[in-house]
């Protein structure tokens, strides 16, 4: 048997750099890009371009194009995590500091694990699954109590930009769950590529839904802006991406899962510095809270409900 050949250490180490400090400053990034240009046409304009840019390279390399099932699941998909989740993510940071932005969307285990417990019945409520649980409720109710902040000496932020990220954060576990069982495209690069793109296109739509048209004006944006979402394009979608999905051949799903819980932490550690965020004693808990939780749950394995005492002469039977 051919041993596998380990790629060198740098570009390991270069990929997990990306995947931790590159996503998680595209927070700020964001709250920067919202400040002037209105927040789905911004982010319609990030993964129109990325995806263009990732599905037009596969065709090159030629990996085949998606098929009509592949279309319409991945345009379901990217109505989940592109529309809802990223939508409602670039709305929200007009409201609320980048960290917390990052924080908040942090508890996505804490929802996909809900929904397989109480929707899916494929994960077993465990002592320290349920505790967890409590821990990552905790954070969140610590981060958005208006009482609290105002104890603290902390200035609250918006009820409707926490109540966003929320559900956006529920949205993005509904796709993770949907993305197991639609028909996609074999080539990771190539499915996120076709959502990208169909995302960037309902974007827009929604955009225009809106009236984010109407009234702006593209010589009005500042350099400062279009920086932020040629960073949001090249290093957050383009390299960000590849990164991933080079580290994912690599290197087990757990250890690249670690992203999870450094993003949040980069992300309130760059908002800090050098987007002028307020850190104080309430964010400092309740990120903590909800790293705590989002550790645990992801380092849990997963244990199915008991089966049916039908089910194993069942299975005994169709064995032998």
């Amino acid at each position: 048997m051919e041993a596998t050949v380990r790629p060198p250490a740098w570009k390991t180490v270069l990929a997990f750099a990306i995947i931790y400090f590159v996503w998680g400053s595209t927070f700020l990034a964001i709250r920067v890009g919202v400040r002037e240009v209105p927040p789905l046409l911004l982010a319609s304009m990030r993964f129109s371009i990325a995806g263009v840019v990732l599905f037009g390279w596969m065709r090159l390399t030629g990996t085949p194009s998606p098929t009509r099932r592949e279309w319409i699941s991945a345009s379901l998909l990217a109505v989940c995590i592109f529309v809802v989740d990223y939508g409602l993510l670039f709305w929200a940071e007009q409201r609320v500091p980048s960290g917390i932005a990052a924080v908040m969307l942090a508890t996505i285990p804490v929802f996909m694990t809900l929904s397989e417990i109480l929707f899916l019945r494929t994960q077993r409520l465990t002592f320290r699954l349920a505790l967890a649980l409590l821990v990552g409720i905790g954070g969140v109710s610590v981060l958005v109590s208006r009482s609290l902040s105002l104890s603290l000496g902390e200035v609250p932020f918006d009820p409707a930009g926490a109540v966003a990220l929320l559900i956006a954060a529920i949205s993005w576990s509904i796709a993770s769950t949907l993305t197991r069982k639609l028909p996609l495209p074999a080539s990771k690069v190539m499915s996120s590529g076709a959502q990208m793109l169909a995302g960037g296109i309902l974007l827009a739509v929604a955009a225009a839904i809106f009236g984010e048209f109407r009234g702006f004006h593209i010589q009005a944006v500042s350099r400062g802006a279009w920086f932020a979402l040629v960073y949001l394009i090249v290093a957050g979608s383009i390299v960000g991406f590849t990164a991933y999905v080079w580290l994912i051949h690599h290197e087990s799903p757990t250890k690249v899962g670690t992203y999870a819980y450094v993003n949040p932490v980069v992300a309130v550690i760059v908002g800090y510095f050098l987007g002028g965020e307020t850190v104080g004693p309430r964010t400092l808990l309740g990120t903590l809270l909800v790293l705590v939780s989002v550790v645990v749950i992801t380092t849990t394995r997963a244990r199915k409900p008991a089966p049916s005492p039908l089910v194993k002469p069942l299975q005994e039977l169709a064995e032998e």
